[in-house]
Order: C-alpha cells, then structure tokens, then sequence
C-alpha cells in the first residue's frame, strides 16, 4: 500500500479510526501525527470493542509498528494505562511495536487544571473542551515553556522543570477556588510512569526516515477533524493543533512527498460534539440516534449533537487536506428514513456561501439550504457487498461522490471491522 493520510472531513467522530483500523492490514507502520488525550478511536473486533485515545489503531492488528509522532501531546500516565489495558485484555504491546517520541510534549497535571481554571473563567462562553489539557500543553508548546518526553527520562532535571509550574498553576487555581496541585504526588506519578515508557522512547522521525528508504508502507492518523483545525476550523471553537493532512507531515517529521494519497473520512450525516457552530443541526435526528444508543463520545461520553450532510463543510476540508478520496462511515445511521435533507450551501442575508464564512459571528447568522434526497427504508447493516446496497443508498453515496468530485470507495454500515464495504 501507498503511504496515506487519513483525515477527519467533518468536526472529528467520523469513524476514523474504524477506516484506520481496515487499512492497516495493508499497511507496515500506523503513525499518530496531532492531538492528544482529548480524542478516542472506537475499533471492534470480533465483536470486542476498543476505545483508543493515543495508541494508533494499528495496535489491534498482530506483526504492525504503532508510532506516537512529535506533533502529539502526550499525556504519559494516560499512555500507560492506555498501554496495560491493551495489556490485561491479551494485547501485546512492546517496545519494538509501540515507539514514542522524544520530542512529543507531555501534557501534564497542570495543563488539566488550566484547563479547568479557563474554562471557570469563561462561564457560560467557554470552549466545551474535554478537560484533558491539550490546548494549555500546546500553548506551553509555542511559548517554548514546554516540558518534552525526552526531559521525563532524566528525573533530577525534570523534578526542576515542573516545580515552578506546579507552584504558577496553583497560584492561579487559588483564584477562583479549585483544588490545588500537590507537587511531590504529581512528580512521582509522572517519573513512574516516564520509567516504564523509556523503552519505547526513540527518534521517530530517524525511524520513519529508514522505513521510508526500507520501502515500508506508512499510514498516518490524526485525532479530531479538520473543521476543529486551529486555522481553518470553526475559531475559536477548535482544538489546538492541525488536523488536516499537511500536520501528518509535520507532526512525524516527514516531507510531503513522502505522502502518496490523502484519504478523507466522514459520515453519512454530520455530528459534533462540544460548544462551537452547528448549522445542520436537527434536535430530532439527534434524540432519534441517541435513543438507539448511538453517537456518544468515545472520550467523554457526552451525547453528540446530530445533524444533515454538510457538503460546504467537506467541500472545504477536501480543499485545505488535497483528498484523493473519501470513505463514508454510518450509512446505516439514515437506514430509516424516505427523504434525507443534505445541506448544499449557506445562506447569510440572502447571500449564498459556497464555502464556510471565517468569522465566528458569521458562523451565527447561517441558514443552510437543503436539497431533499431519496432515502431507502431499510436495514443495510447486514450489507457485505457494495453492490448489495439498495439502490437509493447507492445514489446517496454517488450524488455526495458527484458533489465534492471525489471518488468514494469505502463505505461502513455497523462499527465492526467486517462492515466496512469495498468499491
């Protein structure tokens, strides 16, 4: 297989890690390039479920190399019991198939609490973020105040580094009343957990260099979606790094002419979850879905909210990201009804936008225009054979293929690894 990207075209929960997970049985090595903590891939197999939040998808498939590249925040206590959970459940998980990165930033005690104290300040403004300190620990990252995994694996010096955060971050939390920060029991938490990852600790971007020369296959993955990218998503609703294709390159410490194929991945409706913009949105799809227990967050498990296809949203990240191709998750999420509403453009006083506005206050002010497309009344989630999908699920599939010029060659009707359908 080629070396591929695989990007989120929507608000993150596309199913990424369902496509990632099929993929890489054609693939050497899985590489995670962006975010942290804050995100979670599902995967099932053979009827098991798993939920990963750092660990690359590849994990789950025996002979395959999983990398944690520069660009991720990497919370190391979360990693570890990330690391024995795959452990307990008979998983092998090694230092020779899990490497980390030296260079990767920790997100630490003190990024959480941040996190806590801004979104305190912020009331009824705040951001909906996880909680996980992934955007304080990237913004240490560019105030060049931040702590790197390679620091964690020398602990006198490391113990110096942390003191005076610990002790800055408390002075905040005294301010609005949070519970303050106990250095010593974060310090050995954190040198216990740094001690039993230093085996997998290496230069990965040397690694993935040889395994290119090598002839290696590579599959990169990254964490949310690209309309949660800290440039060209929904700002300041976003997360805190890039989420569309070029942040593979610069999140492994590869060049883009490594990357043959760029594989974007959404679903047959559009969800969300957190605060930020939501034109879609239809509070009846949404109850319809949860009651069938479905569109949860595999980090939070706060209920997403649901809504219609959005082809402005994947006509831009197939535009920022350079697409080949996208694959299309939960087709049997619309299994039940005659007619389905796809959003086609936005409306902003009479004016029609064929691409998201930038301006959060524009965001606001969206009327989405609908089209109305057939839908099929029946239960897909047996489907195997691409050509087995009722006839009116193939021409969905086709007039979104039509509408955004890309080929769809994947399509999924249930979360396990066997319903995923091949064109």
């Amino acid at each position: 297989m080629a070396n591929v990207v695989i990007v989120g075209a929507q608000w993150g929960d596309e199913g990424k890690g369902k496509i990632i997970d099929f993929l890489t049985e054609s693939a050497d090595i899985v590489v995670r390039a962006q975010g942290g903590n804050n995100a979670g891939h599902t995967v099932i197999v053979e009827g098991e479920k798993h939920v990963l939040h750092l660990i690359p998808s590849g994990i789950l498939w025996p002979g395959k190399t999983c990398v944690i590249g520069n660009g991720v925040v990497m919370d190391p206590v979360s990693l570890l019991g990330e690391i024995n959970g795959l452990r307990a459940r008979g998983r092998d998980v090694t230092p020779e198939g899990l490497l980390l990165s030296n260079r990767a930033h920790l997100a630490l005690p003190t990024h959480r609490a941040l996190d806590r104290f801004r979104e305190a300040r912020l009331g009824a403004a705040k951001l909906g973020t996880t909680g996980r300190g992934i955007g304080p620990a990237y913004a240490d990252k560019a105030h060049r105040g931040g702590l790197r995994l390679a620091d964690l694996l020398v602990p006198k010096d490391f113990a110096a580094k942390l003191e005076p955060k610990v002790a800055e971050t408390n002075d905040l939390l005294d301010t609005v009343g949070l519970e303050r920060l106990d250095f010593a029991g974060v310090l050995d938490e954190l040198l216990a957990a740094g001690e039993q990852l230093a085996p997998h600790v290496t230069d990965t971007a040397v690694f993935i260099h040889r395994q290119l020369k090598a002839g290696k296959s590579l599959l990169f993955e990254g964490a949310q979606g690209s309309h949660l990218d800290v440039d060209f998503g929904t700002y300041p609703f976003v997360t805190s790094s890039s989420t569309i294709a070029g942040g593979a390159c610069t999140g492994a410490g590869v060049g883009p002419q490594a990357i043959d194929r760029v594989i974007g991945v959404c679903k047959a409706y559009t969800t969300r979850v957190g605060s930020g913009p939501f034109p879609t949105e239809n509070e009846g799809f949404s109850e319809k879905l949860h009651a069938l227990g479905r569109e949860f967050g595999a980090t939070t498990g706060r209920p997403r909210g649901c809504g219609w296809l959005d082809l402005v949203l994947l006509r831009y990240s197939a535009i920022v990201s350079g697409m080949d191709e996208l694959a299309v998750t939960n087709l049997d999420g619309l299994d039940d009804f005659a007619s389905i509403p796809v959003c086609v453009a936005y409306e902003i006083d009479g004016q029609r936008l064929e691409t998201p506005p930038v301006r959060i206050e524009d965001w606001e002010r969206i009327k989405p225009v609908y089209e109305e497309w057939d839908g099929w009344q029946q239960d897909i989630s047996a489907v195997r054979n691409w050509n087995d999908l009722p006839v009116n699920a193939q021409k969905y599939l086709d007039r979104l293929s039509a509408a955004l010029e890309l080929p769809i060659k994947m399509a999924g009707v249930g979360p396990a690894r066997s319903q995923t359908l091949v064109r």
